[in-house]
């Protein structure tokens, strides 16, 4: 049977059997009707337990029963034999909330066995206005998309009526707050701006946000106090939601991001996820010990921090984040008109040189510019740079390195994405190992073919989960299967609230992976970053496989997860 006749056959039985309801014979759960039973499996239940054998019987959608059902009626059956089944992966900090729209199957994602991601890194879909959605016409006119939205109920609308192949969350941006009541100025709110922009979190997170989420290397998320960030993560408690945080610095004033991160959570009295925990940067490798130990005394002193990484030595984000945080005052076209004085660029360029601990100088943490990989571009006539060096586009336009840099934005229109190779392996182990680090893979859905596949990606869009697996726990054991299922299942939906996912276990929904551990492998590299991930056999997503025989079908099944201050649940 074809795959599209496949997911049809899942997605109507699933749709029968829940309209229809239980049904059971006179010996209970033994003659239960299931729409699938997973038989012979090494169970994974995600929180951390050892592998047990057992089979697991899944109707309308969720884990019915788990044990020994050998003898129960299924509509289908599905052995497991010699194979994990274990909890679907949940993607800490995703990326997709503008390519699933483009591409709602985001196979990047559910080869790797994702099947449910949490999206929304300062700057969120929502809310949007006149002003934000100019500011970011660029983006959704690369994607062709027509963002019909301006509340986060809006777009979620969207999503439900497109239909989407993952489960998807995501926070209110306190950038895109920020940026909602004052624009990309470099100042200080008033109070009544501030309180519009607690205001627009509140409802946010009644419309279903996880909480509050800021990027602080990001103009204008610079420009924000501790205090507007304070007032903004208060209000995001006060709905049961959290503050994650893409730290002041991760660089060479980290610790004093750190400093600032605690004194959130403990000010606001709320849980803080960390976004990609790690030590930036040439002169700050060999620091993860003393941003553990810091964690840990803040874990200690009762202070509810947590932290995820993707376990890579290089980190993507815009080229623009290159250039120190007061050029950006009034947003990319002000930027721009700074590179293109030759007054200014001299300015910029002398901050580039100098080190500073006062902002995230990344052009001090790179070796060189051999270190700078571009990964996509905005401009179509700049299309053959992607997957170079920045080297090598400055050897190619016969110019030094940050000039390159310059004009690349410039050109580019400020569009300009980036691989930065600047992290220490040992490092990044270390980070990985804390029993509080969950996975992210910090990049949006892609697929290999498409639009979506016409950049030049970093390898964790569709490596990170089957690497870790492969690398961490096959070849250094640094992790044993376990340990690493639970980063990547109980322990992030822990974080996040999701009360009804993240483990195997009777009455939560159905979002399975099934794999021999021994195949599962990343196949994309740095050099050749759109290769799909392999060695997933079956993913469901609230029991519809996504993937079935290690084939990607063509269902949907995919659910928008709401926030615990969700307006609809009081």
């Amino acid at each position: 049977m074809r795959a599209t006749a496949v997911a049809a056959a899942w997605v109507m039985l699933a749709a029968a059997l829940a309209a229809q309801g239980p049904a059971t014979g006179r010996s209970g759960e033994a003659t239960a009707a299931y729409d699938l039973v997973i038989r012979n499996g090494h169970i994974i239940d995600g929180t951390g337990s050892p592998w047990y054998a057992g089979d697991i019987g899944i109707r309308g959608g969720r884990i019915a029963a788990i044990g020994n059902l050998a003898h129960a009626r299924a509509r289908r059956t599905l052995d497991a034999a010699g194979r994990v089944v274990a909890p679907g992966f949940i993607d800490m900090l995703g990326q997709s909330e503008v390519t699933i729209l483009v591409n709602p199957h985001v196979p990047s994602k559910i080869f790797q066995g994702i099947t449910t991601e949490i999206t929304g890194e300062g700057d969120s879909i929502a809310p949007q206005s006149a002003a934000t959605l100019a500011d970011e016409r660029g983006e959704f006119a690369h994607y062709h998309v027509t963002p019909t939205w301006r509340t986060l109920a809006q777009y979620f609308a969207r999503l439900r009526r497109q239909g989407i192949g993952i489960n998807l969350g995501t926070y209110v941006g306190a950038t895109q707050v920020r940026r909602y009541v004052i624009g990309d100025g470099d100042r200080a709110a008033t109070p009544a701006e501030l309180a519009r922009m607690q205001a627009l979190v509140a409802e946010a997170m009644r419309e279903g946000a996880m909480g509050v989420s800021s990027a602080l290397q990001y103009p204008p998320a610079p420009y924000a106090s501790t205090e507007e960030l304070i007032a903004l993560a208060r209000v995001a408690a006060r709905y049961g939601g959290i503050y994650a945080t893409h730290m002041r610095s991760e660089g060479d004033g980290e610790m004093a991001a750190l400093a600032e991160v605690a004194r959130i959570a403990r000010a606001a009295q709320v849980p803080v996820e960390i976004f990609h925990l790690k030590a930036g940067g040439k002169a700050n490798w060999g620091k993860m010990p003393q941003i553990v130990a810091f964690l840990d005394r803040a874990r200690g002193e009762g202070l509810d921090i947590e932290a995820d990484t993707y376990a890579y030595t290089a980190w993507n984000n815009d080229l623009a984040a290159f250039i120190p945080p007061w050029a950006h005052d009034g947003g990319d076209v002000q930027m721009l008109a700074r590179l293109k004085d030759p007054a200014t660029r001299a300015r910029i360029r002398k901050d580039l040189e100098t080190p500073s601990s006062a902002w995230d100088n990344e052009w001090q943490e790179v070796a060189g510019p051999e270190g700078v990989l571009i990964s996509s571009v905005g401009n179509p006539a700049l299309l053959p740079l992607e997957g170079k060096t920045l080297a090598e586009v400055a050897a190619a336009w016969h110019e030094d390195a940050m000039d390159a840099l310059f004009d690349l934005l410039i050109r580019d229109h400020a569009y300009t994405n980036v691989s930065v190779f600047a992290m220490s392996e040992p490092d990044v182990e270390l980070a990985l190992r804390q029993p509080w680090v969950s996975i992210d893979n910090d990049y949006s859905g892609v697929a290999p073919t498409g639009l979506l596949g016409e950049e030049h990606a970093h390898p964790r869009a569709y490596g990170t989960f089957p690497r870790i697996i492969r690398k961490f726990v096959r070849q250094e054991h640094l992790l044993t299967l376990p340990e690493a299922i639970r980063k990547f299942s109980a322990l992030p939906a822990q974080r996040m609230r999701l009360t009804d996912r993240g483990v195997l276990k009777k009455g939560m929904w159905a979002d399975i992976v099934i794999f021999d551990p021994a195949r599962v492998r990343d196949l994309a590299t740095y050099a050749d970053p759109n290769r799909l991930s392999e060695g997933m056999d079956y993913v469901l997503v609230n029991g519809v496989p996504v993937i079935a025989n290690g084939k990607m079908t063509e269902a949907l099944p995919g659910q928008v997860l709401l926030g615990p201050g969700y307006a609809g649940r009081r």
